[in-house]
């Protein structure tokens, strides 16, 4: 025990000290990136400074070029301890996807030592095969993680494309088409978004049970096609574009849906992006409802990571901590870990790579008139 407390420390220490260093290379690079721009903006200061100067430059005691370092060093100043903050706050954001992706390679011995460890001693990798031959098995059905992985993304594809549709067709309606009782049924489209989802959930099911649709992929779609919040946030980019455009897509003999589908959408490219995106993010993330009204063949991936993921011995003879490794049928959270990890994996790069997408699409009114 003397001696894990000992390794810990060890590797506690090197941890703070990778750590400090990195705070500190930032500091020293952020402090010297600010330099090097203050000396790219020496002689542009603002036209009342100078003028202040130039007026006072008679007097006696004022000395201008010490005005100007006191200037430059304020602002140096003001931009490292600006920067010294974001930094920390990055670092304390990172913290649980360093400790999550960390603990998903450490061995369980580890893992659960009363004195936690920021490094691995050992990297076990073996955690991210294990888990792919874990079987969820429920009420006589089992679960593994290709069908789990196929659930997931025929109802992300398959909600997304048709939801998508529906507002489309949905939004350009209220925008553009005259009927009676539009400004009302958009009213009571809005007020549907004060209602708790737990209500809607609630209905739901009701719904669903009573039509006999539980364990399928209808179940999962169907009652989540629309969402008044991306009609509400389409119908205004619509309604941004200049009727000049709709009058001479008329002239030229355009009909309403190509003139939605010519003009109106690749004017609303980024919202819709950013639309697509974020309805198969959340159908990625869906947890309550597909376990609610699904058995666990059924279910998405969040679901999936839920399950105990234990030590059993494959078929291959294959086990982390062999048949009498200690731990039995007890959940082993390292597994748990790497399993969070690769379910998160795919919407973090997803992220990455279409964030510019995402926010632009929501920050776009539109074109104005």
């Amino acid at each position: 025990m003397t001696n894990l407390l000992a390794v810990n420390s060890v590797g506690e220490g090197w941890f703070v000290a990778v750590m400090v260093i990195l705070i500190l290379a930032g500091i020293v690079g952020i402090f010297v990136l600010s330099v090097r721009v203050d000396r790219l903006r020496r002689g542009t200061v603002s036209a009342s400074a100078i003028g202040q100067w130039d007026l006072s430059a008679g007097d006696e005691g004022f000395d201008a070029e010490k005005a100007k370092k006191r200037e430059k060093a304020k602002h140096i100043v003001k931009n490292v301890l600006v920067y010294i903050f974001l930094t920390v706050c990055a670092v304390l954001a990172f913290m649980p996807f360093y400790w999550m992706l960390m603990s998903s390679v450490k061995t369980e011995e580890e893992f659960r030592m009363s004195v936690p460890t920021f490094f691995p001693h050992t990297f076990q990798w073996k955690n991210y095969w294990m888990i792919f031959h874990q079987v969820t098995s429920t009420s006589g059905t089992n679960a593994t993680f290709g069908q789990i992985l196929i659930n997931t993304l025929v109802v992300g594809l398959l909600s997304t494309f048709l939801g998508l549709v529906l507002i489309v067709v949905t939004a350009y309606a209220l925008a553009r088409m005259n009927f009676k009782g539009k400004n009302i049924l958009f009213a009571i489209m809005l007020a549907t978004m004060m209602i708790p989802g737990e209500l809607f959930t609630v209905s739901n099911y009701i719904t669903v049970a009573k039509a006999h649709m539980n364990n399928s992929y209808t179940v999962l779609i169907l009652p989540f096609l629309v969402s008044v919040y991306y009609i509400y946030l389409l119908r205004n980019n619509f309604m941004q574009i200049p009727d000049s455009l709709y009058q001479a897509a008329k002239v030229d003999g355009l009909s309403d849906l190509g003139y939605l589908l010519k003009v109106m959408l690749p004017l609303t490219a980024p919202t819709l992006v950013s639309i697509t995106l974020l309805r198969f993010i959340g159908t990625w993330n869906s947890y309550i409802w597909p376990r609610l009204v699904n058995i666990p063949s059924w279910q998405m991936i969040t679901n999936w990571v839920t399950g105990g993921f234990v030590d059993r011995v494959q078929p291959d003879g294959f086990s982390l901590y062999g048949a009498t490794g200690g731990y039995g049928s007890t959940p082993l959270d390292t597994l748990k870990m790497a399993a969070v990890c690769m379910v998160s994996l795919p919407l973090l790069i997803l992220f990455i790579f279409c964030r510019k997408y995402i926010m632009r699409g929501i920050s776009k009114s539109g074109t104005k008139g």
